[in-house]
């Protein structure tokens, strides 16, 4: 199963010594506590400030760029303090840039974590092309040029509503992890939310931010986490957060579009991106007859078809007749613009990646898997699917080349050190998840719906925001809808999820105008969730 690799990028704002504590939202009568250290890891912390202009609105802040250590599920620190480096129990070093808005008050000033995917991707997407001060630009749908790329304030920068902590996951960015069977102890569904968990705790008690409306960003793999996330820091350890804002959600890996082929049976990943592949064709112009005007009505007529006419054929399997399957390759066609005799063929089912190479295959053209807008030539004309996603090589030199000179240049901070935009993760992720109430982790698809509906069930005013992209191949928009629709909830609480849908891809901020559309949205359900009068 191919992952969701997107990311939410860690980014720190400096406040110089000179302003001490209360620069830095802790109380002004106690200094800045000493680093940490543990048997691998020193902790780091370094200050910088800076000014965020928009229009004529100037905007100081004070920024940190450093890390927090953590430790996995039963570590004791007083046995470990025994122990000598070569056996101490396995560590990490998370790294984390935060921001603060100078004068804000941090008891009524909301505070959000945020972080990108993968699993294993740094925070350098979210960080450099969404809610960080600074933001890269890239071109919308194309390759960008290469470097110099431009940096600039960013207009859409969520300081404007909340202070910032970008945060990058064990073993990604500038995070470290050591001691034996350290993969085991950090890179796994569990492992990775209780992780955060441990952050958010030290991040609070640090920086003295206990009573601050708190809030998750999750983007791709991150709305996994952040389920996990929301519901063990609400039932583990009594930390209810006001809202939880996903972009690009992904809680159900059985209704990935990436390799549904190897899972048959299970037909719920064919319909629930159908939407997407129609929104695909009506942008690339592969529609048979005359393009819709309008593409968010298009795609409401897909969905209802989906659901319906299409799901129901698919689910009847191999006593669906001749006449019936040909009526569906039809309606398809109409929708994609795949052949009729191609999508018989595949019998009526299309994944993802096949999808990707065979819309624009008679052009040798391979279209984007992130964000579907984006095409480039096709490596392997003869393939049967996408060799590759064209979406990362046109933006990912931008947002790595920028943020490596930001982070050095204007935070001070990576001096000898090497920036890892994915951690080496390879096949040792562990999926394995332990839902609540369940004695053991299963050994099933990852799906972390039952956490979600914990936390809402269990916090009864937390607040939800879902976010997704038309052109999202990664995690379409319309599973995402799906999954939140069939939480294990009470109806009352369906109230309490808000959902908003762009015209962009996964990375839904790499199309400036989405960009903007989604900070407003994401602030104004800040300010409305924020308990603040």
């Amino acid at each position: 199963m191919r992952i969701i690799t997107i990311a939410l990028i860690s980014i720190a704002i400096l406040a110089s010594a000179a302003l001490g504590a209360a620069a830095l939202n802790t109380a002004p009568d106690h200094a800045p506590p000493p680093p940490e250290k543990t048997a691998h890891f020193e902790s780091e912390e370094v200050h910088s400030s800076g000014s965020l202009r928009s229009g004529l609105l100037a905007m100081p802040y004070d920024a940190v760029a450093g890390t927090l250590i953590v430790h996995p599920k039963g570590w004791d620190d007083t046995a470990a303090a025994a122990k000598d480096k070569n056996n101490a129990d396995a560590e990490a070093s998370m790294f984390y840039t935060v921001y603060f808005r100078k004068g804000a008050n941090p008891g009524s000033r909301p505070i959000t974590f945020l972080y990108n995917g993968g699993p294993g991707s740094a925070t350098v997407w979210l960080h450099m092309g969404a809610f960080g001060p600074k933001r890269v630009v890239t071109t919308d749908d194309s390759h960008t040029p290469a470097a110099p790329y431009k940096l600039v304030d960013n207009a859409y920068s969520l300081l404007d509503t909340s202070d910032l902590v970008f945060i990058d996951a064990p073993g990604a960015g500038f995070s470290r992890m050591a001691g034996k069977d350290k993969e085991k102890a950090f890179w796994g569904v569990d492992q990775d939310a209780y992780a955060f968990t441990q952050f958010i705790k030290k991040f609070l008690s640090k920086y003295g931010r206990w009573n601050s409306p708190k809030y998750l960003f999750g983007e791709s793999y991150g709305t996994t986490r952040s389920a996990v996330l929301v519901n063990e820091l609400a039932n583990e350890e009594s930390i209810d957060f006001n809202g939880v804002i996903l972009l690009s959600q992904i809680l159900n890996f059985d209704l990935s579009p990436d390799g549904p082929e190897f899972n048959p049976g299970i037909d719920l990943p064919y319909a629930v991106t159908l939407p997407t592949y129609a929104a695909t064709a009506w942008y690339h112009n592969r529609l048979p007859g005359k393009k819709p005007a309008d593409l968010v009505t298009f795609v409401r007529e897909v969905e209802h078809f989906a659901m319906s006419d299409y799901l129901r054929a698919l689910t009847v399997g191999g006593s669906l007749s001749p006449k019936e399957r040909l009526a569906i390759a039809n309606k398809l066609h109409g929708y994609t613009g795949l052949p009729v005799a191609y999508l018989l063929k595949a019998d009526l089912r299309i994944s993802g990646g096949v999808f990707d190479k065979a819309l624009q295959d008679g052009a040798d053209l391979t279209t984007g898997r992130i964000d579907t807008r984006f095409s480039g030539p096709s490596i392997d004309p003869l393939s049967k699917a996408a060799d590759y996603d064209p979406f990362f090589p046109a933006i990912g030199s931008a947002y790595v080349s920028a943020f490596n000179d930001y982070v050095r240049n204007q935070l001070k901070y990576g001096d000898g050190k090497s920036f890892r935009v994915f951690a080496d993760i390879g096949d040792n992720w562990d999926f394995k998840h332990k839902p609540p109430g369940s004695g053991s982790a299963l050994q099933s698809s990852t799906n972390v719906m039952p956490d979600m509906a914990m936390a809402l069930k269990t916090n009864p005013q937390l607040r939800v925001l879902l976010n997704g992209g038309y052109f999202d191949l990664a995690t379409p928009y319309y599973e995402g809808w799906y999954e939140m629709h069939h939480l294990p909830i009470p109806a009352d609480l369906q109230s309490h999820i808000e959902y908003e849908y762009y015209p962009s891809g996964h990375m839904v901020y790499a199309h400036e105008d989405s960009l903007k559309a989604l900070h407003d949205r994401v602030a104004d359900f800040i300010k409305r969730t924020s308990n603040v009068k």
